[in-house]
């Protein structure tokens, strides 16, 4: 069996809830939904959707980094998005920003994205 290389940012929500960031095992790297995190672990720019996605890429790097790959490497990629009809133009071009003339696989024409929705406050 291959040994796991687990890669952690030590910040409190990896021992809180048991996960990393991402594992090794082989040639293989899975990794964890990255988010807007800081250093410490806290969520930045709660209301700046590009500089969240940017900061999310930034997360991305220090685990390629960590692994000694590079973003052409990236094979596949999920993207889930608050208010995609939204946030669709900043995604597209954040994600071209990121890879360059690369393209990880997904459904044409982009990788996957998902629409996740806010349930309205005071709703059930």
């Amino acid at each position: 069996m291959a040994a796991i290389d687990a890669f952690h940012y030590n910040v409190p929500a990896e021992s809180d809830f048991g996960y990393s960031q991402a594992i090794k095992s082989g040639e293989l790297i899975h990794v964890s939904g990255q988010l807007s995190l800081d250093e410490a672990g806290t969520f930045v720019y709660a209301h700046d959707f590009t500089a969240q996605l940017k900061q999310t890429y930034a997360n991305m790097d220090k685990i390629l980094d960590h692994y000694t790959v590079t973003r052409k490497q990236v094979i596949s990629q999920t993207l889930y998005v608050v208010d995609l009809r939204h946030n669709a133009a900043a995604t597209a071009d954040g994600n071209l920003a990121y890879f360059g003339d690369h393209r990880p696989v997904g459904p044409p024409p982009l990788p996957t994205c998902r629409q996740r929705f806010r349930r309205p406050r005071g709703s059930h």
